[in-house]
Order: C-alpha cells, then structure tokens, then sequence
C-alpha cells in the first residue's frame, strides 16, 4: 500500500467513524440464543447427580478442553482496557501482559494436581467448603464466603456496565463506539451534533460544540460548563435543553441493554448453574479466537505490515510507543516538540512494575475462587496436564495478535484521544471489513466477543456468589438440614437477587470499573493463594495460620489502595492513568506485598499455634488404604 492513500485513509478514519450497522446486533441476538439453548442442555446433564454437585460443580466433569477454554480470567476487559492501553503506551504492553502466556503451567503445575485432588478427599463442592473441611473449622468457612462474596460483588458489577454498554454499541444508529466498561454517562458525540440539527438547533451553534464532542463528563452539570463557555448567552438559553438531551448517554438504550444482558445471563445460569456457566464461555472462548485471528488478519492486510505499522506508530508518537517504560500521551501533548526524555516523563511500566505483573497475572487468576473452582471440577489429573498445552497456546492466540492489532491501529487511526482509545477495537472492526462481501457480519462477529466474554464472565461470578451464599452460609449456617428442594429455591433466589441488585447499581454507574477489576481479582488471590497452597501442600498449618494469611492479605492490597486513592501519599509518575489507583510501595504492585504479608502470617502463626489435629492431617495427606 502506498503511502499517499495509507496517509488519507487514516486522517478520514480518525475524524470521523460509521455506526456499527445490523451486524453486530445480529450477532448478539444469535449469541443470546445460543446461550439459551446452552442452558438448557446444561440443565439436562446436571440431573445426572445430586443438585449441589450438579449446579455448582457439574458433578466433576470438565474435561480438557472445557477446563482450558473456562478458567481463564478473560472478561470485558480483554477487548476494552487491555486494547485502549497497548493503543496509548505502545509495545511495553506486550511486557505487562506477558506473564498471562504461562499462567498455565505454573498456575495448573503447582495447584492444579493436589487441589484436584484434595478437593476429592473433602468431597468439597465451593472452595470455602474446601478450608472448612480440610481444617475442620467452620469458622474459617465462613471467612473465606465473606471474602468472596466482597471481592466477586465488585468484579460482577463491573461486568454488568460493560455488558449493557456492548448491547447499547450493537443497536443499529446508536453512533456509539466505545466499548468501555468507564464510559462517562454525558458525552457528546459526532452522532449527538446530527441530532441537533434534525432537533432544529442552528448549523452554526452545532459547529460551536465542536470542541466538546467526544469529552466525557461525569454530570450534566459538567457538561454545561464547556457548552456554556462555546455559546453566547442567547443560544446558551435557547438550546441548553436539547445539547443535554442530546448529551446525555445514561439513556434508554443502555437502560434496554442492561436489562436484555441481566435477563439473559441470569436466566441460562439459572437454567443449568455451573455447567451452563462453562459451557457458554467455552462457546465465547472459540467465538473470540476466530474474531480476534480474523481482525488480525485484516489490520494487517489493511496498514501493509507490522514492520510498517511499528514504523507508522511511531512517527504519529514518540520513542515511548516503541521502547520502555511506555508512551506518554499527556506529556506528548503538553510538549510536542520536547525531547524523547521529556515526552516519557509518565511511565507506564518502570522495571518494577514490570516484574510485579510478572507475578500478578500468574497468579491472579489461578488463585481467585472462581479459578479454584474450575480446577476442582475437573475429571482428573490427565485433564489438568492437557489443559496446560491447550491453554498456552490459546493465551497466546487471544493476546499476541490483540497486540499487534492495536499497534495497527495507532498506524491506521492515529488521533484518537486518550479518553476514546477504548474505541479501537470496534473502530478497526468496522473500517477493516467495511469492503469485505457480509462486512457488517463479520464486524459483528468481532463485536459480539467481548459481550460473550462479559457474559461468561458473570454467569461464572453468579455460580460461585450463590453457591456461597447458599452452600457456605444459608446450609451451614440457617438451615442445615435443607432439603433438595428447598436448596434449590434458595440458589435460584440467591442469583436472582445478585442479578437485581446489579442492575440497580448500574442504573447509575459508578467509575473506574476497569481499575476495580484488577483491584479485585489482586485482592481476591492475595487472600486467598498462600492459604490455598498452605493448605495443600503444609501438614503443620494451623486454623489460626490460615485465617491469619487471609486476613493478611487482604489488608494490606486494601490499605495500599486506600493510601493512594485517598491521595495521603505523593503522586508516582507511574501506572495506569487513573484515580482509583493504589500506593506503589517500593514500586511495586500491592499484590506483591499481600502475598508476602499473607505467607508471613500464615507461617508465623502456624509455628506459634498448636498443631493441628493428626488423624485429620493423615486422613488429607497420607495414602489411603488399599479395600
């Protein structure tokens, strides 16, 4: 491709952006459909056992493929956060996200075998049974459902804005392109400025809000400040109405696509529990391989190669885009012309923090409940060691290419703001196919994976929500002796409360969704990793040790947190760009220090504490005997 039609190309795509078109709403509605049908063939395999085994573990049957394809920690954010930061920082991203590439073999490798198997031995059904079981406390039971239950709250209330706001992307003529789980509720777009007009607003008060399309604001108050500054007084309080109508996106189609994406994922999860819960995001896991492959395929075609497009990056950039820690967008902006040393003065990923999400995406996933419980659902051991290659290998398929689509598309669409760069995906989606022959369906294809993995994603967290809440709490706690019958009920209702409850949060959205998923899913595998490999491999852990390392743990991510977002701390060039981010002690991630606090407590405690019990010990580690 020569360079003179390349150059076009990009300036026409960067400026302006088509609506998505019947595609990807098509797409939805077939993938809805699926997921039903999923869910009730679910339902038919988990009455092959008993209910609780059945809803919430599938009776132990995932195999290799289901167990590799469902216990990635793929979300909304794979398509949404991760694509606008390799879009803003540049290659250094590739560092960042690395680690996930051997999640795994060192997650599955070390936990995988003897939690497999040590949840047989405790007959346990939810990883709180597992510590009550395996300790012989309840009270450390009951701790770990707390835990979960906070951490996995944030992390599926943040699913179901992103899940509404996908929905809300697919309507034909919406004119939103930001799939964004921190959209801002007051947003003028290039859509809204049409609107105007046909409202009746005068083309040239229309061309005086130019300035103001496409900055999020979190108010309509604040939306009212720049459009009052871009007007005279007269068209100030002749039009204010219809430009914060117009401005307003908290509106109906998000409202409708909260409610299609709540009905749907809670109704499928009710329908088959766990298994529906797998089965459909082995479903999404296949559908956003081929839609990430085919994307590649097109940006690639599209900018003339990644040798190309690295090249076309960095002349639209700097030498951040390229090499470490990170491009610098604000520093960029504020000093075009300045020194390379001048421009990277924001790092995204010092050394440091390099090595820390080494470690953090290694384990994050593998020692979040939801994880947990995948790896105890398996068939066995051979299931787990082929689950290792499949997953490798389908990592590495879902994030190297996203990496190099996103670098093309800094090449092709070069002047998205930061506050758009969440737009990339369904941008190049829509630009790269629009000549292909069915590009709106396959637009739609590459579209409609980030909803199926938002989906899968919830339908996941409502399993493992429930099971606490109805196995952990309501059996063990209120009514022991429950009937099938009666547990039952109690889960469908534990489920769909969670899903009301979500939607009543989202009704208005609370910000920084994106930063409160790492928030969680760190939290969560520093409460509950070094218990998890304590109690798998450590005959002298004590009750006290374990409660000790959860509650370690989980307050020292948290207290890092509070220090940086209550700002008592200097603020460090470094990170995400965002205000709910944690204190970097040392700099290094929060994660790293709960992991050391949890191991600490949990060893030191042990030691001082009495032994545990050895009938029960043997009974967990030792050989059965032969009948």
């Amino acid at each position: 491709m020569s360079l003179i039609p390349f150059s076009l190309l990009a300036v026409s795509e960067s400026t302006a952006a088509s609506d998505v078109g019947f595609g990807a709403f098509f797409m939805l509605v077939m993938f809805i459909l699926g997921s039903v049908w999923i869910g009730v063939l679910a339902n038919r395999a988990t009455q092959k056992g008993s209910f609780m085994k059945g809803f919430f573990l599938g009776n132990r049957g995932l195999g290799a493929w289901a167990l590799a394809l469902t216990a990635t920690v793929q979300s909304g954010g794979t398509f949404m956060g991760f694509p606008s930061l390799v879009y803003t920082h540049g290659w250094i991203v590739a560092l960042w996200i690395g680690s996930y590439m051997v999640v795994p073999i060192t997650g599955f490798g070390i936990l995988g075998k003897r939690l497999a198997q040590l949840s047989r031995r405790t007959e346990a059904i939810t990883v709180p049974d597992l510590f009550r079981v395996r300790f012989g406390s309840p009270t450390l039971g009951l701790v770990a459902s707390l835990f979960i239950l906070l951490y996995l709250s944030f992390m599926m209330f943040a699913q179901f804005k992103a899940g509404a706001i996908v929905m809300k992307l697919a309507w034909p003529g919406s004119g939103v392109l930001a799939v964004s789980e921190d959209q801002e509720p007051f947003l003028l777009t290039d859509k809204s400025l049409e609107q105007l007009k046909e409202d009746g607003v005068p083309a040239l008060v229309v061309e005086k809000l130019s300035p103001v399309v496409g900055k999020g604001f979190r108010s309509a108050s604040e939306l009212t400040e720049p459009v009052k500054a871009a007007l005279t007084a007269e068209e100030f309080t002749t039009y204010k109405e219809p430009i914060i109508k117009r401005g307003t996106q908290l509106d109906r189609l998000y409202i409708i696509g909260l409610l299609i994406f709540a009905i749907t994922v809670v109704g499928y999860t009710l329908m088959g529990g766990f298994l529906a819960a797998v089965w459909t995001d082995l479903f999404q896991s296949v559908l956003m391989f081929f839609g990430v492959l085919t994307l590649l395929f097109a940006t690639l075609s599209q900018v003339g190669g990644l040798e190309n497009a690295t090249r076309k990056s960095l002349e639209h950039t700097g030498p951040g885009f390229v090499f470490g820690p990170g491009f610098d967008p604000k520093a960029a902006a504020a000093a075009p012309t300045a020194t390379a040393s001048a421009v990277t003065t924001h790092e995204f990923l010092p050394l440091s923090l390099a090595i820390s999400f080494f470690v953090v995406w290694v384990w994050s996933g593998v020692g979040s409940p939801a994880g947990l419980v995948r790896v105890m659902a398996s068939q066995n051991t051979q299931v787990i060691r082929k689950s290792i290659y499949l997953l490798s290998v389908y990592n590495l398929g879902i994030y190297l290419p996203l990496i190099v689509i996103c670098i093309s598309g800094r090449a092709l669409i070069p002047n998205l703001p930061t506050s758009s760069s969440d737009e990339i995906v369904p941008r190049l989606a829509i630009m790269t196919t629009k000549g292909w022959p069915g590009g709106s369906l396959v637009a739609g294809l590459i579209l409609a994976a980030p909803f199926g993995a938002v989906m899968s994603t919830v339908s996941s967290y409502l399993v493992v929500i429930s099971s606490g809440l109805v196995r952990d709490i309501y059996q063990r706690f209120v009514r022991p002796k429950a009937t099938p019958q009666e547990l039952r009920k109690a889960a469908y209702a534990a489920m769909i409360f969670a899903g009301v409850l979500s939607v009543a949060v989202n009704i208005s959205p609370v910000q920084f969704l994106q930063a409160f998923i790492v928030f969680s899913a760190t939290g969560a595998a520093a409460t509950f990793l070094i218990p998890a490999v304590m109690a798998c491999y450590w005959r002298r852990a004590t009750v006290a040790g374990i409660l000790s390392s959860m509650v370690g743990g989980a307050s020292t991510v948290l207290s890092l947190y509070l220090i940086g977002i209550l700002g008592i701390m200097p603020t460090q060039p470094f990170g995400q760009l965002t205000k709910f981010h944690p204190y970097y002690l040392l700099n290094v991630d929060p994660f790293l220090w709960g992991l050391l606090a949890s191991g600490t407590f949990g060893i030191v405690v042990s030691l001082l504490t009495t032994p545990p019990d050895a009938k029960l010990v043997s009974k967990m580690f030792d050989a059965e005997p032969v009948a």
